[in-house]
C-alpha cells in the first residue's frame, strides 16, 4: 500500500462519523505488515489536526490487537501520550500500551510511573487498560511481578466497588502461586459490598484459582 495514502484512508478523510474505515485500515496494514504505512499512523499521532490523531490512535492500538509486535517499537511514543492534556490520546496511549505490554515489557516497565500517574487522575478507560497493562507486565517475569502486584493490590482494595469484577478479571493474568493469597485476602474483604452480579463475577476468579 502506498504510505502516502494512508492518511487519505482515514475516518475523517472520508468523512465518515463511525470507526469503521480506521478498523479496516489497521486490519490491512497488519495483514500486509506494511512497516512503512505504520510509522505514517505513528508520525500522524502528533498531526495538528485533532481528528487525524484520533483516528491514528484507533488505528494504533487496533493493530496491536492483532499483532502487536508491529507497533511494539513505538512504546514510548504511546507513553508520551499519556502526558497529553487531551483525554482521548490519553486512553488511547494507555490502550495501545496493553495491547503490548507483554511483548514490549522491557521497555515499559521504565516508565511505570509515568502509567500509575495517569491511571491516578485518569478516565475510566485509561484506569481500565492501566491495570491491564500492569497486570500484562507483571505476567511477564518475577521481578516484574515483585514491583507490580503490591500496586494492583493496593488498587484492589480502593479502587470502587463496580471496578472490582473487571479488575480482578485483568489482574488475573499476574496471580502466582506466591501471591494467590494475598489477592483472594483483597477479594474477600470487599465481597460484602458487591451486588449480586458483580460477585458472581469474582466467584468465578475463585473457581479458576481452585479456591
Amino acid at each position: 500500500m502506498m504510505s502516502i495514502s494512508i492518511v487519505s484512508l482515514l475516518a475523517s478523510q472520508l468523512s465518515r462519523n463511525d470507526e469503521e474505515p480506521n478498523i479496516e485500515l489497521a486490519h490491512r496494514l497488519a495483514s500486509e505488515k506494511d512497516h512503512a504505512g505504520i510509522e505514517v499512523i505513528i508520525e500522524n499521532l502528533s498531526s495538528k489536526d485533532k481528528r487525524i490523531q484520533y483516528d491514528c490512535i484507533k488505528v494504533a492500538y487496533e493493530i496491536g490487537q492483532v499483532k502487536p509486535e508491529l507497533i511494539s517499537k513505538y512504546a514510548s511514543t504511546f507513553v508520551e501520550l499519556l502526558k497529553s492534556r487531551d483525554n482521548r490520546l490519553v486512553w488511547g496511549g494507555m490502550t495501545a500500551l496493553s495491547t503490548i505490554a507483554g511483548v514490549a515489557s522491557e521497555s515499559i516497565m521504565a516508565h511505570l510511573n509515568t502509567i500509575k500517574e495517569a491511571m491516578k487522575s485518569g478516565s475510566v478507560i485509561t484506569i481500565d487498560k492501566g491495570v491491564l497493562t500492569l497486570a500484562k507486565l507483571a505476567a511477564v517475569s518475577k521481578k516484574n511481578n515483585d514491583e507490580i502486584f503490591p500496586f494492583l493490590l493496593q488498587h484492589l482494595e480502593a479502587c470502587r466497588t463496580k471496578e472490582i469484577p473487571q479488575h480482578s478479571e485483568s489482574t488475573l493474568v499476574a496471580v502466582t502461586d506466591e501471591n494467590k493469597e494475598k489477592f483472594l485476602n483483597v477479594l474477600r474483604t470487599r465481597e460484602p459490598y458487591l451486588t449480586a452480579p458483580q460477585l458472581k463475577r469474582v466467584k468465578r476468579i475463585y473457581k479458576k484459582l481452585g479456591s
